[in-house]
């Protein structure tokens, strides 16, 4: 699987900002443009593109972390992994919060503007679930900014930035879409189920990365073995984040010397 990259860098300047599924098609036009009038009207479609990934950046407010977990104490050290790699694999322990705030990281980082944070579930009441509580947490309806998409319901909208779905909805989408354009970053969330479609995907992504040198892909996964999937990537960086923890308290009953027990 090829997809033309972007060699000139006066060009590559101009298409940094337009949106994702946009990329490929004015990079070939601008290859192709000659005439002043196929350059002014590149021009104009850049700029157009362009002004609807402002748009979608403006649109949406200040992004917090829900300071009380673990993984918002290791914000900056993701963003700075994601921006130096293509593939970065998560390791949270339950608790850990990587599901509801790792979006939210990489909003914060800017991303989501000019293509949607793609974000898989392994099941269709969890990619509706996070979903609704990562749209609370930020502060917008449910179906704006963060939607979701099963196979019998789609809550998307041409304002939304973050998509939960299945894993089955983002195989389904590449016989459509082969590069994925629609979409900035990917998460593929609870890898370590190792369901069918999520080895699909795995598999899939590897052979688009070298052509989407724009992707960013995410894998996250509970503490089993983690590092075949770093390994699978080329050795991919994994970051490791702790679980919440919480006091607890042993207490023995004393025993009841009322009871007579015999032992037959």
């Amino acid at each position: 699987m090829t997809h033309a990259s972007v060699e000139n860098p006066t060009r590559q300047d101009s298409l940094e900002n337009v949106q994702t599924r946009d990329r490929h098609r004015l990079s070939r036009r601008a290859d192709a443009a000659r005439t002043p009038k196929d350059k002014a009207r590149l021009e104009a479609e850049i700029a157009a593109s362009v002004a609807k990934t402002q748009a979608r950046r403006n649109a949406r407010g200040p992004v917090e972390l829900q300071a009380e977990l673990p993984i918002s104490q290791r914000a900056q050290e993701m963003a700075d992994a994601v921006s130096a790699n293509q593939v970065v694999v998560v390791c949270g322990e339950t608790g850990s919060g990587k599901t509801t705030q790792l979006p939210k990281i990489l909003m914060q980082m800017g991303l989501g503007a000019r293509g949607m944070i793609g974000h898989t579930q392994p099941r269709r009441l969890a990619a509706r679930s996070v979903a609704e509580r990562i749209a609370q947490e930020v502060g917008t309806p449910f179906g704006e900014l963060v939607g979701f998409k099963t196979r019998f319901d789609n809550r998307i909208s041409e304002a939304t930035q973050v998509k939960l779905m299945t894993d089955g909805i983002l195989l389904a989408e590449t016989a459509r879409d082969r590069f994925l354009g629609q979409y900035e970053a990917i998460i593929i969330d609870e890898a370590h189920e190792r369901t069918l479609n999520v080895d699909f995907l795995l598999g899939y992504l590897k052979q688009l990365l070298p052509g989407r040198s724009d992707l960013k892909v995410i894998i996250t996964s509970a503490t089993i073995d983690p590092l075949r999937f770093s390994r699978f990537f080329d050795n991919a960086p994994v970051i490791n984040v702790e679980g919440r923890g919480y006091p607890v308290d042993v207490r023995y009953r004393p025993p009841d010397e009322s009871t007579d027990i015999r032992v037959p």
